[in-house]
């Protein structure tokens, strides 16, 4: 009885990653299985039950058919290239086919050193795992692209963070695949051309199919990365996401959101908020997203140029026009999703998307409770609610006024429901669920979870969830800490 491996980046050459182990842990405890999405996964549910799972997910067991390795990859972590990063604390068991037909990674975080560990032990803090866990699955609910949450288990030993001795843990990451912007950086640093053809290839092939039929796959596939990426980063900015630490090694060719380290949802609204300890400037803001989005995009065009064309500026020239679609595509997605939470009509002007915002940031009203307080107004509730979130009453009403001409009411009301969530991974409630699971109180963590499970229904037990935190729950900053 094992996971039902079927492995192809374990494939390609070995100079693609280090074929690695994890390292054994002590006394592994599993806190939570995702049952429903490891029935998605086609995992036997005997396997699900069984001692192996605990022996396999927390690295003590190779199970038949994994060929666990560590990836490598470069990236651009805040503007500044490393031409080599890679895993440092994650490990690549191996892939599954699922039942809908698409393949997934099953990766270990905090596993244990690897040849790209460079000064870390390779290990994770129970927090991070919590978080993780926490927030990918948040991002599912909401209907965000993401990487998803299989097991979260306690591995008995304890780890020097930050702030201390805290106990470890490691985590289980379900992805479409790992490969990043950086994946492609890690050879293109190389000036190692076949390398980057067989990645553009395997890629094409696994996530972009259509690309292999174009007249330039390679342009093919930038095109294919710059609508996924446009879509994914105004989905983020839809619900308030930070993700905080957008360097290209945390961007996913796939479009899916990945490596959630620092992220955090808005409440106060505040274009330049953010969240992360160490994004001093405000490169990550939640109102800068898009443009960095951009930015790591080109520079995934940076690696394509070889294969694009022979001639080095005619090369350029195609990628920049593919890259210049990428200012209309976000802003389409950006504005879509904000009509659909405003209720307005696809003609309607996106003034009123930048006067609501421009309300909200007066008084930096909270994010997710505007929206939410305005769709149970639209459908038929009081309007005090809605009010109360404001002191000046004057510049409400007249917003008010403004939104009732052109939004496009009553049929606008699902739209709204389905775009604007009740509940939203608060920060305080997060960081709650990680200092009880500190002091082995894992109750608030499988509630958390439980409550986003379905973010956009009306939920008396999970009311409390919906709250926001008392003066000394404030979260200012986070932290990676794995």
């Amino acid at each position: 009885m094992s996971l039902p491996f079927d492995n192809t980046y374990s494939r390609l050459p070995e100079h693609f990653f280090a074929r690695q182990k994890p390292a054994p842990v002590p006394s592994p405890k599993l806190l939570k299985f995702n049952e429903r999405l490891g029935e998605e996964l086609s995992i036997p549910p005997d396997w699900s039950k069984s001692d192996e799972l605990l022996d396999t997910l927390s690295g003590n067991h190779i199970t038949n058919g994994s060929e666990p390795i560590a990836q490598a990859y470069a990236g651009h972590q805040f503007g500044h290239l490393v031409p080599q990063l890679g895993d440092g604390r994650a490990i690549l068991l191996g892939e599954i086919i699922a039942r809908n037909g698409k393949r997934y990674d099953i990766q270990l975080k905090g596993s244990g050193q690897t040849p790209f560990s460079r000064d870390g032990d390779g290990k994770s803090a129970l927090g991070p795992v919590i978080r993780e866990f926490i927030l990918s699955e948040a991002m599912h609910a909401l209907g965000v692209p993401s990487t998803r949450a299989l097991a979260a288990i306690e591995t008995g030993e304890v780890v020097w963070r930050q702030e201390g001795r805290v106990p470890g843990g490691v985590f289980t990451r379900v992805a479409s695949s790992h490969i990043r912007v950086g994946t492609f950086q890690y050879f293109h640093a190389r000036n190692d051309v076949e390398a980057l053809r067989e990645l553009v290839d395997y890629t094409i092939d696994r996530h972009y199919p259509d690309a292999a039929d174009d007249e330039n796959p390679y342009l093919g596939l930038l095109d294919h990365v710059v609508t996924a990426q446009a879509r994914l980063i105004a989905q983020w900015m839809s619900i308030g996401f930070i993700h905080g630490v957008m360097n290209t090694d945390n961007t996913a060719v796939s479009g899916e959101t990945i490596d959630f380290g620092p992220c955090a949802f808005m409440e106060g609204f505040y274009p330049k908020c953010v969240f992360s300890s160490i994004d001093r400037n405000g490169r990550y803001a939640w109102g800068n997203q898009g443009n960095i989005g951009f930015w790591n995009l080109a520079r995934f065009a940076e690696t394509l140029l070889p294969l694009i064309d022979e001639k080095e500026e005619t090369a350029a020239t195609k990628a920049e026009s593919v890259l210049a679609k990428f200012p209309d595509r976000f802003g389409s997605e950006y504005s879509g999703h904000f009509k659909a939470k405003l209720a307005l009509p696809d003609h309607a002007p996106d003034d009123i998307i930048k006067s609501s915002l421009e309300l909200l940031a007066r008084e930096e009203t909270d994010f997710t409770l505007f929206f939410r307080r305005l769709t149970q107004f639209a459908d038929g509730g009081p309007r005090s609610p809605l009010e109360s979130l404001f002191k000046d009453s004057t510049v409400f009403k007249q917003w008010h006024s403004d939104w009732e001409k052109q939004a496009d009411l009553p049929s606008g009301i699902q739209a709204m429901a389905t775009a604007n969530p009740i509940r939203i991974p608060r920060n305080h409630r997060v960081e709650q669920a990680i200092q009880a699971a500190y002091r082995q109180d894992y109750a608030p963590f499988h509630r958390l979870v439980d409550a986003l499970e379905n973010p956009y229904d009306e939920s008396e037990e999970f009311s409390d969830i919906e709250s926001l935190p008392q003066p000394h729950e404030v979260v200012e900053k986070t932290f990676c800490g794995t």
